[in-house]
């Protein structure tokens, strides 16, 4: 199922033996297109300290009641190694990681979670890959926050510029909520195109100018004019009416 990212941020996140904290942002690689990480801000129980939750802690992404239900408890959580210390996000820090909680890593195999095409929440030993990789050595430029992307806090998202002009600005990421790639960027067309909502595929993106806070696209301006407006579709559990 598809799921808005912006309607995750926020989200109580309920490990197996209690509340864990919030969901704050998101990593994505960009050039996979797939959500690496949640960001989840802890409860005061952690000092309300940032703590990185791999989708393999969840699986699809499951709702009980209000919360997001992740496959740890709070024990593994307080233990994983601290991101405050290895910012950015080093290879590093995630060999670390990944050592702590006994997943398979994703960067070694050919699929889209290394061995398997979606994230698993448990791993036979049989199914323990080595965690050594011989590059990323420092932060993975690649690894990007979609909050900062889509402006979720601030104003505006970064601008979506076209061959021919800017037409819009990055307001939400779209996601497969099994194996959570990013299927489409939701972009605010604003008064370029009449206010109306458009969606863009990681496919159409030609690159990703963080000095410049842009998104290029291999989109013509009238293909835009003729998108169907996209609607974000109500959250899980709300009636659609």
């Amino acid at each position: 199922m598809l799921r808005s990212i912006k309607q995750l941020y926020g989200k109580k996140l309920g490990a197996s033996d209690g509340e864990i904290g919030h969901v704050k942002d998101f990593y994505f690689n960009d050039q996979q297109w797939v959500v690496r990480y949640v960001i989840a801000e802890a409860g005061s129980w952690l000092l309300r300290r940032l703590v990185l939750i791999s989708p393999h802690a969840f699986g699809s992404l499951r709702e009980e009641g209000d919360r997001l239900h992740v496959n740890l408890t709070r024990q593994q959580i307080e233990n994983s190694p601290l991101i405050e210390s290895h910012e950015p996000v080093s290879r590093q820090y995630e060999e670390e990681y990944y050592r702590h909680y006994g997943w398979p890593v994703y960067w070694v195999g050919e699929r889209l979670w290394g061995a398997a095409s979606f994230p698993v929440p448990y791993i036979t030993p049989t199914e323990q890959t080595s965690h050594r990789s011989p590059t990323h050595e420092g932060g993975d430029p690649h690894l990007r926050s979609t909050e900062a992307l889509s402006g979720y806090h601030i104003f505006s998202g970064y601008h979506v510029q076209s061959t021919e002009g800017a037409m819009g600005s990055v307001s939400d990421f779209i996601i497969d909520d099994k194996s959570w790639a990013i299927r489409h960027l939701v972009v605010g067309t604003g008064h370029w195109f009449f206010g109306k909502d458009i969606v863009i595929s990681p496919e159409d993106v030609d690159r990703i100018s963080y000095e410049a806070s842009k998104v290029f696209v291999k989109v013509t301006k009238e293909a835009i004019v003729r998108a169907p407006e996209h609607h974000i579709p109500p959250p899980v559990g709300q009636d659609p009416r």
